[in-house]
């Protein structure tokens, strides 16, 4: 392979594959969004905001402790 120089005193950066994308952030702010909302109006969006949160939360680790046993 026919790699360019690089600048004096510059290293590469080793090749890394980024994460995948997922929803399970949004879905965790969807979470607390209703969670707050629920404050103000009622007990039922605040469960349900509670329990979006944690789903996402709970996903959003499982998905990471995977990815990084694939590596």
């Amino acid at each position: 392979m026919n790699e360019p120089p690089t600048r004096q005193g510059w290293t590469r950066l080793p090749h890394t594959h980024p994460p995948r994308p997922t929803y399970f952030p949004a879905a965790l702010a969807l979470g607390a969004a209703f969670i707050f909302w629920g404050l103000v109006t009622s007990v039922v969006i605040m469960g349900l905001g509670a329990a979006l949160f944690f789903a996402a939360l709970a996903g959003w680790i499982r998905e990471i402790r995977h990815e990084s046993k694939d590596r």
